[in-house]
């Protein structure tokens, strides 16, 4: 799941994460934890212009801090970053940041990254907006000998280049995995080619055949073969009949009838599905998550 209260985007959040504390941040993440959720995720925004934050708003915690904090709350769960804008940052200070997180966390990491899209972020940190797909592209390449084996780890690409410089700790990890976020071709592209998963940003389900089945030929052209994540977003969700408003697209009710809406995910060649549960405060929230487990998982296996 994406945790809530680490981002508050006007589009998702709900009203009462906007008085939330990191107490609450902190059971939501315990109780995930405990029901045997896959994976905890946060998001990843310095800092919003004026003209966004109608809709975005300014509530973006720092990724990195984040799931450090949590790592230290949780056992088990896996934790990522969806995404990272890595553009924003020299890959040696992204490798060093996430190969410390994943050392503390026991190996837990999965970096998710993704090219961005606030044009006034990369303007204020100095960073190429114009070309940050091209940026990106280079970064993963660079991250992935930055985040290997080697203490003193070697790159030499067009924007970036390093040599005899070490960095500990080494990631706990011998190949940190790397999801890439976005919807777009060039995202997709980017994914098939060098990601070992994919992170779609608002696919609806009758747009993942086609890209998925994208991915599959991309990777299969360029004899890539090992393993491969394919990740989904589903409708939001709440198990049980609410006695409140839940939208229009809220998938509600009893369990069985969820699992067969979720299970319709793996059919189409998903591996995982993100959630993200309805709620009017922490309790109603950590319930959900607790039914979930108890209720609706059980029929996804």
């Amino acid at each position: 799941m994406q945790l809530p209260i680490q981002s508050q985007s006007t589009l998702y959040a709900e009203p009462w994460e906007a008085g939330a504390t990191p107490g609450d941040l902190a059971e939501i993440a315990r109780a995930a934890d405990r029901a045997g959720f896959h994976y905890l995720a946060t998001c990843d925004h310095v800092a919003i212009p004026r003209r966004l934050a109608g809709a975005m708003g300014t509530t973006w915690y720092d990724p990195v801090a984040t799931l450090a904090y949590l790592a230290a709350l949780t056992t088990r769960t896996l934790l990522l970053s969806h995404v990272a804008v890595v553009g924003l940052r020299h890959p040696l200070l992204t490798a060093k940041q996430y190969a410390t997180l994943d050392h503390l966390s026991g190996g837990r990491l999965v970096l998710g990254v993704g090219a961005g899209h606030v044009q006034e972020e990369f303007e204020v940190l100095g960073a190429d907006f114009a070309g940050r797909g091209a940026v990106l592209d280079e970064s993963i390449d660079a991250l992935r000998a930055a985040l290997g084996p080697e203490e003193f780890p070697e790159f030499h690409g067009e924007r970036f280049a390093f040599s005899g410089l070490g960095q500990r700790p080494r990631p706990a990890q011998e190949r940190v995995p790397i999801w890439v976020g976005g919807s777009s071709p060039a995202a997709v592209r980017r994914a098939a080619l060098r990601g070992e998963g994919w992170l779609p940003q608002g696919d609806p389900r009758d747009r993942l055949p086609h890209q998925i089945a994208r991915i599959r030929e991309l990777r299969e052209r360029a004899g890539l073969d090992g393993p491969f994540c394919v990740g989904a977003i589903a409708e939001p969700l709440y198990v049980g009949e609410a006695r409140w408003d839940l939208g229009r697209r809220t998938l509600s009710g009893k369990p069985d009838a969820l699992a067969d809406s979720l299970r319709e995910y793996a059919a189409l060649g998903v591996h995982q599905v993100q959630l993200r549960f309805r709620s009017r405060g922490r309790a109603e929230l950590v319930d959900q998550i607790a039914a979930f487990a108890a209720d609706v998982a059980p029929h996804l296996s």
